[in-house]
């Protein structure tokens, strides 16, 4: 307590009366991450793969996403249905997102210099900021809603996570996230893909047809058009959108979900 007292003497003049905390914990602007998540059968994910100031509360989002990410990976590797790349993809996905994040974060602990320069970088993002389109951007890369994996060239949605959308099914309403929780793919056709057949992956993917008489819209980006169908990944992330055909459907179910059953 007693080097707390002095730092915030130092600081701005006053301790403020502070007394018998229940705990103190003190973080540095230390930002480091591996340089390679996976490394033959040795895995890396949250704090193990990358550290940095936690300003802004984006570590825990950061290192959850890192788990899930690579979880149902890891299950289909272990039951031997998908290809054997399929782990190297978890690298490929979550490094540039953590290296984002550590970016965003060592340029938040600059802005917190007190020197007049830095002051004056401030104020110009302070005046940035009351715009809606660098406040929803900032909002975005703050929350991880940002996220946008690569997977080709697409629909705006493609490798971006899938909204919770408000869905009516035969069964009746449900929202789109309770049909991921049983981590398991998940194929919507919105009643504009007739003719597709994901039956060969049927003991693999979850098939539903449903309705969404919302707008579609993607944080960051806004409203897009409203595809005819969409496969959705265990983690929430779409892997496919189809757009009145099957286009591009059949190797990206392989690519992620394994060979077919024929």
């Amino acid at each position: 307590m007693k080097d707390l007292s002095e730092l915030l003497v130092a600081v701005y003049g006053t301790d403020f009366g502070a007394h018998t905390p229940t705990a103190i914990s003190s973080f540095t602007d230390m930002t480091r991450q591996a340089a390679t998540y996976r490394d033959r059968r040795v895995l890396l994910a949250g704090d193990a793969a990358h550290v940095h100031p936690p300003i802004g509360g984006q570590g825990l989002n950061l290192g959850v996403q890192d788990a899930v990410n690579l979880g149902w990976k890891l299950a289909q590797e272990v039951k031997e249905v998908s290809p054997a790349r399929l782990l190297d993809s978890y690298h490929a996905e979550r490094h540039p997102v953590a290296a984002r994040v550590m970016r965003t974060t060592m340029a938040q602990i600059a802005l917190r210099r007190l020197d007049e320069r830095t002051k004056a970088i401030g104020d110009i993002l302070t005046g940035f900021l009351a715009m809606d389109e660098p406040r929803k951007q900032l909002a975005a890369e703050m929350t991880g809603l940002s996220v946008h994996y690569d997977l080709g060239v697409g629909h705006p949605q493609l490798g971006r996570r899938m909204p919770d959308l408000d869905l009516v099914t035969a069964t009746g309403s449900v929202r789109l996230y309770t049909l991921l929780h049983d981590a398991r793919p998940v194929f919507l056709n919105f009643g504009g893909a007739d003719g597709i057949d994901v039956a060969p992956w049927a003991d693999r993917v979850k098939v539903i047809d449903a309705c969404y008489a919302g707008v579609w819209e993607l944080p960051a980006i806004g409203t897009v058009a409203a595809p005819t169908a969409i496969l959705i990944r265990p983690d929430g992330y779409v892997a496919w959108v189809g757009e009145k055909d099957q286009v591009g459907l059949a190797a990206a179910l392989e690519a992620w979900f394994g060979s077919p059953v024929l």
